[in-house]
């Protein structure tokens, strides 16, 4: 039984282990999602955006997962409006704030589906998704490449809002 990340018994205090209450979502979490235009432009503007409604939310999130989640923003704004833009005039970033998470993605619709490169093709490129699998890796969090209904793609990572420590 899912207990939405808010403790160890998902029952309420005094209920009966036939009656199953789901917490109130805390007042951070939720959902946001925008659009922008596929264009160098749109990289400053959706990190602000993410910085601000982390902010706005009041997310008790560390200043570490803060930094790693906007460098990910970055790099796959960045990605889409490079290699996405032709095929994907606009592309979507969507924040998902959890009890003990924050889960950032890009979506376009570009049919392409990417990997983290292990040997990047130049030194002055290539690397965007192996930064963000890395960035995501050393603070304890998860990322993917996932194609969606209309044959575009989405990149998330999800971050823990305090980092765990993996060597």
């Amino acid at each position: 039984m899912d207990d939405h990340g808010r403790g160890p018994d998902p029952r309420p205090e005094g209920g009966d282990s036939t009656t199953t209450r789901v917490p109130e979502p805390l007042p951070y979490e939720g959902v946001w999602r925008f659009t922008a235009p596929a264009v160098d432009a749109s990289v400053p503007q959706a990190r602000r955006a993410v910085r601000d409604l982390l902010h706005r939310q009041g997310v008790p999130v560390v200043d570490e997962v803060v930094d790693g989640l906007l460098l990910i923003v970055s790099e796959l704004v960045t990605n889409a409006v490079k290699h996405a833009a032709l095929l994907s005039p606009t592309l979507a970033v969507e924040v998902a704030v959890g009890a003990e998470w924050v889960r950032v993605s890009v979506e376009d619709s570009h049919p392409y589906r990417p990997t983290a490169l292990e040997n990047p093709h130049s030194p002055t490129g290539g690397r965007g998704l192996l930064l963000v699998r890395e960035v995501t890796r050393e603070v304890g969090g998860v990322c993917d490449v996932e194609h969606t209904t209309t044959g575009g793609k989405v990149i998330w990572a999800a971050l823990p809002l305090k980092p765990l420590r993996v060597g």
